[in-house]
């Protein structure tokens, strides 16, 4: 990508600077930031590397499905860290959520809400996603890629998308987010019990019937980020998996 190339009227040099961060690689068009993301980490890139895209080809979500990432319409990242907890990366993609959501709030029309395990919600509707993906050398982790899809304006033909604020300016919403995603990156252990309170007053699933991993009524999360779910007699737990609403109660 040519050193002029530039994300709402900065390059990626002046995005370094603002951003305060070793590295920002700008990309127009990629497949995923992710991959950009994990081809760098190979590299040796620091912590804090960043890959911003305007376009994504094939960006992607949990268990495959795909995050339509249309050009200019969103903020489609990933962010290379290097942490040394594995009790923190069990939770990381759950206090990332709750990190973008604070940094979020501002531009959106009502605070975020957060769906287990990396969903954000705005007005009801899905406004961003994120994938954490790790990679390990001898049993000893490498680096995790922070990837965060957020739509800024509203896409076209996805239905049940939500969007920021109207005139909301890209490069103003990264100088918020970059700092929150850091910052969940860095925190250790799992997830605390103010972590926790703040996660139930935005999720969005509490107390709601749900379908799937188990028929049951949502009852929150654990502190090492498990899903609990009230079944008949018990509380079910589950670490991964898909959770599913029942839209018919």
């Amino acid at each position: 990508m040519p050193d002029d190339y530039c994300f709402d009227g900065l390059t990626a040099r002046e995005l370094t600077e603002l951003l305060d961060l070793p590295l920002v690689e700008l990309l127009e068009r990629t497949t995923s930031t992710l991959d950009a993301a994990h081809r760098l980490g190979g590299e040796n890139a620091a912590a804090g590397t960043l890959v911003i895209a305007d376009h994504q080809t094939s960006g992607r979500g949990r268990s495959g499905s795909q995050w339509i990432s249309p050009r200019g319409s969103g903020l489609w990242l990933t962010l290379v860290e290097r942490p040394d907890d594995a009790a923190a990366l069990e939770v990381l993609s759950l206090r990332t959520g709750l990190r973008a959501a604070r940094a979020l709030d501002r531009f959106a029309p009502e605070p975020i809400r957060l769906k287990w395990p990396n969903d954000l919600y705005c007005e009801g509707r899905k406004l961003g996603g994120i994938l954490i993906e790790a990679r390990w050398r001898e049993g000893k982790l490498e680096w995790v890629a922070i990837g965060l899809g957020v739509n800024v304006c509203l896409p076209d033909d996805v239905p049940l998308a939500a969007a920021l604020d109207s005139g909301t300016q890209r490069v103003e919403v990264l100088v918020d987010l970059v700092p929150a995603l850091r910052g969940a990156a860095g925190a250790h252990g799992h997830l605390t019990e103010l972590e926790l309170i703040e996660w139930n007053a935005r999720d969005l699933a509490r107390g709601h019937a749900c379908v799937e991993p188990a028929r049951g009524i949502v009852e929150g999360i654990s502190p090492s980020g498990e899903l609990l779910v009230a079944l008949a007699d018990s509380i079910a737990r589950f670490r991964s998996g898909s959770l599913v609403l029942d839209i018919t109660t």
